[in-house]
């Protein structure tokens, strides 16, 4: 081989490093800003729709511990909300917001067996949720249970509207 030869071929490796270097950083990109999208970019909650005056959620679809987050148009906008059932085996509802940090619009997630503000980081036990109201407490929201269902009244719905409304904040 030739001197000629094998700094070309240096030169050919070089480039063919330096163009899988950029694959692999194109590809860190992309799926760290997918990733923070689903994680705090995204819309955490599943737009559910109003039949006949109410909100109907299978029992079966919140039935595994976990905090399910919901939004609904109302005559103001969307109100956001969750279902979770607790350790007890209540199935409890309260509106993704409280009293105190409301304007803030941050709402809840879910640790284990507690709730805990986005915005001050206050910790509430999923078990008490819907029995213990004010301050920093889910809102609670009141649900009725029947055997397949979780009913929840578009008017109990828009009397929550307030903590969502652009002039809340």
């Amino acid at each position: 081989m030739t001197v000629e030869n094998t700094k070309k071929a240096q030169f050919t490796q070089a480039k063919k490093k330096s163009k899988g270097l950029f694959i692999i950083i194109a590809l860190l990109v992309v799926v760290g800003t997918g990733s923070f999208w689903l994680l705090w970019g995204g819309q955490k909650s599943k737009l559910v729709s109003p039949v006949n005056g109410s909100v109907r959620v299978p029992v079966s679809a919140v039935s595994d511990g976990k905090a399910h987050f919901f939004r609904v148009a109302v005559a103001t906008g969307e109100v956001e909300f969750f279902i979770v059932k607790s350790a007890d085996g209540e199935i409890r509802s309260a509106f993704d917001t409280c009293d105190v940090c409301y304007k803030e619009r941050k709402g809840y997630r879910q640790e284990g067996a507690t709730m805990v503000c986005n915005n001050c980081n206050q910790v509430f036990p999923v078990n008490r949720i819907n029995e213990v109201k004010g301050g920093c407490n889910p809102v609670p929201l009141e649900r009725k249970i029947t055997s397949d269902s979780v009913v929840i009244q578009l008017a109990a719905l828009e009397q929550g509207r307030h903590y969502f409304t652009p002039s809340a904040r």
